[in-house]
């Protein structure tokens, strides 16, 4: 639905968009990631029509960004950052403005405003002024206003901006819903929020992207699978020297602590059924045995950090 190929943006001779790839599937939820500066909103503002690249391509829904961008326009649904909203009109004006901009009939207007204001939990507030609301209940205006020509594709910019914590959880559920029947491409800084919501991720760094993958590969490359904690009631040295022994194990290192054992195991695999089975055989009491493993912050912060040494190098 997505395909990007060697995309650039330059501003004289500064690049905020330096020669990217990357394609977004029918009924995926990609995560658009990189820290402040690095080309997001760029990227996203090229994909959206609002400006040409300097070079490379972009398509969305099979139409060209640049030659063909009212078919792209009419497949889009844009939420971005700072919402642009009329604070004079109430809910309901607005909605049926974007309507009418959109080339709906009175009775589509009709229904998409009902269908949108159900979605986005408008009801209470579809005939209040938008200046009255809060920045929560502005920013669903604004979700509301991408969703209602029922577009192939939305594109949204830190959607969950300003909603209090029942409201993030609810908007998650509405765009994993979404995908469904729409391609969702998100842009957050909200890492657990992407981790918990998108399918695939995209990271970008000072204009160039530097990994893609689904949350659980990222993970798997900043950390491999992962260390293993398990505390066990015997010698330090006896658990040591058997859990190295272990099919797999890395390294191991061993602490007392309150009378118990910690093995901190580093392995190629998942191993915690062997030193369950160890302990049994070994008559050791086992009082906990789980898997640590790394975050998609973790892995963002270790991605742009080394993009930093190398370019400081």
């Amino acid at each position: 639905m997505i395909e990007v190929r060697n995309l650039s943006k330059a501003y004289g001779v500064y690049k905020a968009v330096d020669d990217i790839s990357f394609s977004v599937q029918e009924g995926e939820i990609v995560g658009f990631l990189g820290p402040n500066g690095a080309g997001k909103t760029t990227t996203i503002r090229i994909l959206t029509c609002f400006m040409p690249a300097t070079s490379g391509s972009a398509s969305v829904a099979g139409f060209d960004v640049l030659t063909q961008s009212m078919d792209v326009r009419r497949c889009v649904g844009y939420l971005p950052e700072s919402v642009p909203l009329y604070p004079e009109m109430r809910v309901r004006e607005d909605l049926n403005f974007r309507g009418k901009l959109h080339g709906l009939n009175p009775g589509e207007r009709a229904a998409a405003i009902t269908r949108v204001a159900d979605r986005c939990w408008l009801g209470e507030v579809i005939d209040r002024p938008i200046g009255h609301l809060s920045k929560g209940y502005r920013q669903r205006v604004g979700l509301a206003d991408a969703l209602l020509h029922n577009p192939k594709i939305l594109i949204l910019d830190e959607p969950t901006v300003g909603l209090d914590p029942t409201q993030i959880r609810e908007t998650r559920s509405l765009i994993r819903d979404l995908a469904r029947e729409h391609t969702v491409m998100l842009s957050s800084h909200i890492l657990p929020e992407v981790e918990a919501t998108c399918q695939r991720i995209i990271i970008i760094n000072r204009g160039r992207l530097v990994a893609s993958g689904t949350p659980a590969e990222l993970r798997t490359r900043v950390a491999g699978e992962g260390k293993l904690i398990a505390e066990v009631k015997t010698a330090p040295q006896e658990a040591l020297a058997a859990v190295k022994g272990l099919v797999g194990v890395q390294d191991a290192h061993a602490d007392a602590v309150d009378g118990w054992v910690r093995v901190q195991v580093s392995a190629q695999r998942d191993v915690r059924e062997d030193i369950a089975r160890l302990a049994a055989e070994k008559r050791w009491p086992l009082r906990e045995l789980r898997r640590e493993i790394a975050t998609l912050e973790d892995f963002f912060v270790k991605i742009v950090a080394g993009t930093r040494e190398e370019r400081e190098a």
